[in-house]
């Protein structure tokens, strides 16, 4: 489940981790986000990858209204949140055992008439793919979600089948190790890659990806 495996006592930034809320404005809402670390580790904590995505969408670098989009790895849930507020029809995924933790958190900041276009849905990348439609999303969301190297081919997998044509794909991460390099690398076989966005303060980069077509790949 982990995110990325940080040793509890390391770190300035971890204390904020061990708060029971995080509180943000997105959207002209505040959002309130419940955190629960000794719970369910970093899946339940919001990293700096997730404010930084949230923030880029909330410029208007995509356009948002109408759109079917999705979040993988939501772990808080705080990029579905605000682009379901920014007015996009958002399926906000993760596993299994982070389903109950991340519905509370999508109900207590959404607006009734907002949830109504919002889905919380379990999805282990690789895995129960079937219950999504191939190419269902115009845009697909993920905050720190490059991590562990044992799940690039699955996410990779997982990718390649949501995503349509036309779709679009954004990654905010951190590059910690050279393997998330390596991720980039394989994901350019599929897709074409570029930096849209880089916050120098949370050493946070945004990745937009696109699938290629077939004529590029001849």
């Amino acid at each position: 489940m982990a995110l990325v495996p940080y040793d509890e006592a390391a770190g300035a930034g971890l204390p904020k981790f061990h708060k029971p809320f995080a509180t943000f404005c997105f959207a002209d809402h505040t959002i309130r986000v419940r955190q629960d670390w000794r719970q369910l580790g970093v899946a339940a904590v919001v990293w700096d990858a997730a404010v930084v995505l949230s923030t880029y969408l909330e410029m208007g670098a995509v356009k948002l209204r109408g759109c079917s989009a999705v979040e993988l790895g939501a772990g808080t849930g705080l990029v579905g949140i605000v682009a379901a507020l920014l007015g996009a029809h958002v399926t906000v995924t993760d596993r299994k055992v982070a389903l109950e933790f991340l519905k509370s958190n999508v109900q207590a900041n959404l607006p009734p008439h907002v949830q109504t276009n919002t889905v919380v849905k379990e999805l282990t990348w690789g895995q129960n793919l079937e219950s999504f439609s191939p190419g269902e999303f115009d845009l697909i969301l993920g905050a720190d979600i490059i991590y562990l190297e044992e799940t690039f081919t699955d996410l990779l997998q997982t990718l390649d089948y949501l995503c349509s044509d036309h779709c679009v794909i954004l990654l905010a991460c951190r590059i910690r190790y050279e393997r998330d390099n390596n991720f980039l690398v394989m994901m350019e076989r599929k897709f074409t890659v570029s930096k849209v966005h880089y916050d120098p303060e949370k050493d946070v980069h945004i990745y937009k990806a696109q699938k290629r077509s077939q004529r590029e790949d001849l």
